[in-house]
């Protein structure tokens, strides 16, 4: 009897019930594998992506975070670079998920991010400049006055400005800097120390109560500049109140105030501001002056805190022609900020 041929036909690839491994679609990712569940790479990711795009609207759209509630907005903007973080961070577990939504989603982020901050990475120091301002919050608690008084003296401006000088260190700073600064003059707990003639001192009103800021002339080989040196109140973060910044706000509109009103056309701001460029609560001051780190410097200069600097509240600003062709912070030392530095050409 003869035996039934039992030899099964191959199944053709691609026939129905057959496993396929299709890569089609845009590079592949249309069918970038499947999941247990058989979702596909465009239905996987999407709380990935939801976190990408909320990182987007924060970028884009800052400034439409309102200060009614805690500060938020000036929180925000003061920290803002650091939201494009969101993008690496996103982006392993949108990897590991092979989600082509969740990469689709960090383009957004990652283009906004280059559009507000790509031009400060680059160095755009250049050209020879007159002479070197310098600023520090020396902090009243310094654990070492003397290595900041030698990172001074070595950093060879022609100008310094300093802030939250207080007793006995006072002294200290007026004895160690003489030699290499001949003028200078103290007002409250801030002060300039110049090697060019100082005259015009006045204080400027803060409206806090105390002086922790002032303006001098100076007679630089050029010309006459205005120099103001303040030291705006502290903001603090608390989880009852929020970002509470509302006398630092206060201080601000009164200093751009006075800067509005200086006669001498060239104007230098040396400071700790409390604050950063981006924060809209330091529009009365920044929308009139130019920042030196973010017309000259490498990179975003960040200043606070010294041992993990995570933002520029200390600024070195000017208007009226003034030049800036480098910007720069200076080597740690024993305050809780690093020194700020720019050299200036006078236009």
């Amino acid at each position: 009897m003869a035996q039934a041929d039992s030899t099964e036909r191959p199944t053709a690839r691609g026939d129905a019930g057959a496993p396929t491994d299709r890569t089609g679609g845009f590079l592949g990712l249309r069918h970038w594998g499947r999941d247990a569940r058989g979702s596909s790479t465009w239905r996987r990711g999407l709380v990935i992506a939801l976190l990408a795009l909320l990182a987007a609207v924060l970028l884009a759209l800052h400034a439409e975070v309102p200060n009614s509630v805690g500060n938020l907005g000036s929180l925000l903007e003061t920290f803002l670079p650091w939201v494009g973080l969101a993008v690496p961070v996103l982006l392993v577990p949108a990897l590991l998920r092979r989600s082509a939504t969740a990469l689709l989603a960090l383009l957004l982020p990652a283009v906004l991010w280059v559009n507000l901050f790509g031009g400060l990475v680059s160095d755009k120091s250049g050209g020879k400049g007159d002479w070197t301002v310098v600023s520090h919050n020396v902090e009243a608690g310094n654990t070492d006055v003397p290595g900041t008084i030698r990172g001074l003296v070595a950093s060879d401006a022609q100008i310094v400005a300093l802030q939250e000088l207080a007793g006995n260190q006072l002294r200290s700073y007026e004895t160690g800097l003489a030699g290499a600064y001949p003028h200078h003059t103290v007002e409250g707990t801030v002060g300039l120390w110049s090697k060019y003639p100082i005259d015009d001192v006045s204080p400027v009103d803060l409206k806090i109560g105390w002086t922790r800021a002032f303006r001098a002339r100076v007679s630089t080989p050029q010309g006459p500049v205005a120099v103001y040196v303040a030291h705006l109140p502290s903001v603090r973060l608390k989880a009852e109140s929020g970002f509470t910044a509302h006398q630092r706000d206060v201080s601000a509109q009164a200093l751009g105030d006075a800067i509005q009103a200086e006669p001498v056309k060239k104007v230098l701001l040396l400071g700790d501001l409390n604050g950063t460029m981006n924060d809209r609560s330091l529009a009365p001051v920044t929308s009139q002056m130019r920042s030196a780190q973010g017309a000259a410097g490498d990179g975003f200069g960040f200043s606070w805190p010294s041992a993990f600097p995570m933002a520029r509240i200390d600024q070195i600003m000017s208007k009226g022609g003034l030049q800036p062709v480098d910007s720069r912070t200076l080597p740690r030392d024993g305050s809780d900020h690093l020194a700020v530095a720019a050299t200036y050409r006078f236009g």
